[in-house]
């Protein structure tokens, strides 16, 4: 029998999760406040939403935002569609990998990401790809649970990951800064809360190719609030 891939095995997870996903996040707003809201507010013109899932964010775009949602479960897009109308915006849903994008290289304004790198199997790939989709000068807007600031949160995170790999292919300690950073992008803004454990991101593809920076060297605004 052949050996499942990671791929695989994340679109399996999502289309058992798809029935119970909207209940289950109900819970979020305790962890990530408004940070939803303060994500996709800031998306403009047209927009990708890697991991668009069930279709949560599509109320809080701008009006006249044009919304591409991108996931690889076909059962989550199926209940988006459901919200689609409801939005007020001109939306298209597409089933596809978060790692090779089915799109043309500069054709997004903007990319959001919420809630989701934490369970793409190469989130290196991904970002990678959210950087070759985006116009010279594009946003990045990304928000995500992360490695905490502490050494005892970060402990607490890798023995809850052991059970949450399990069960949803989600990891609880990644960095997505460093992958952002090696990208090629300039962060503009960075939030951290709740422990560190939650953070935002704000970053914007250089107009001119430029080194990539360090991590640690980034721009950074406030860390602590959450509206």
């Amino acid at each position: 029998m052949d050996q499942e891939t990671p791929a695989r095995r994340v679109r399996r997870i999502w289309e058992r999760i798809a029935p119970s996903y909207d209940r289950w996040m109900r819970c979020d707003r305790l962890l990530v406040g408004d940070s939803r809201r303060w994500v996709c507010s800031r998306a403009s013109g047209r927009t990708l939403e890697v991991a668009v899932g069930t279709g949560l964010n599509l109320p809080l775009y701008p009006p006249g935002t044009e919304v591409v949602g991108l996931d690889l479960s076909r059962a989550m897009l199926g209940h988006a569609r459901g919200r689609t109308a409801r939005a007020g915006l001109r939306v298209q849903l597409v089933e596809g990998s978060a790692e090779r994008l089915p799109f043309a290289d500069a054709c997004f304004d903007t990319v959001v990401s919420t809630l989701a790198l934490c369970s793409v199997p190469d989130d290196r790939a991904a970002v990678a790809e959210m950087h070759r989709v985006l116009r010279p000068g594009g946003r990045l807007l990304l928000l995500d649970h992360v490695a905490g600031s502490g050494r005892a949160v970060r402990a607490a995170q890798r023995g809850l990951e052991r059970l949450t790999w399990r069960w949803c292919g989600d990891r609880m300690t990644r960095r997505p800064l460093d992958l952002v950073l090696a990208s090629g992008f300039t962060v503009e803004r960075r939030d951290r809360f709740r422990a560190g454990v939650v953070e935002r991101l704000y970053a914007t593809k250089p107009r001119r190719p430029a080194r990539a920076a360090r991590p640690g060297t980034e721009s950074t605004g406030s860390t602590g609030s959450t509206g």
